[in-house]
């Protein structure tokens, strides 16, 4: 089961599933392009309606963690995945790093490739 939810819980039911989904997608646990149950077979497996579900689609899908590919179905999007942002934040902390030190760029790149192999 992609999501539970609690049915105790204050929050709505559509907020618990975007809530669920998101941070699947953001924990890797739900990786860009895997693709995610019907609305209608969600809704049934979690015994809600599928307008809820509908909605929680909807607004994951407008904050950029899900696409909708017509019949072919809903699926994890790539904007959702921010490992290549984390990349590039590693990427301009170790160039601050390499100038501060005063290493030329050819060193810091026999360094980067050298760990990368390792």
């Amino acid at each position: 089961m992609i999501v539970r939810l609690e049915p105790a819980s204050k929050t709505p039911p559509y907020e618990q599933v975007k809530v669920e989904i998101a941070r699947q997608i953001r924990d890797g646990s739900l990786p860009v392009g895997t693709k995610l149950p019907t609305v209608r077979a969600l809704a049934a497996e979690l015994g809600i309606a599928p307008n809820t579900i509908a909605r929680a689609y909807r607004e994951l899908e407008e904050a950029g963690l899900l696409e909708t590919r017509g019949r072919a179905g809903t699926f994890v999007g790539a904007s959702g995945d921010d490992t290549r942002q984390r990349a590039r934040d590693a990427a301009s902390a170790y160039a601050e790093q390499i100038r501060a030190l005063g290493l030329p760029r050819d060193e810091a790149l026999a360094i980067v490739r050298a760990a990368l192999e390792a």
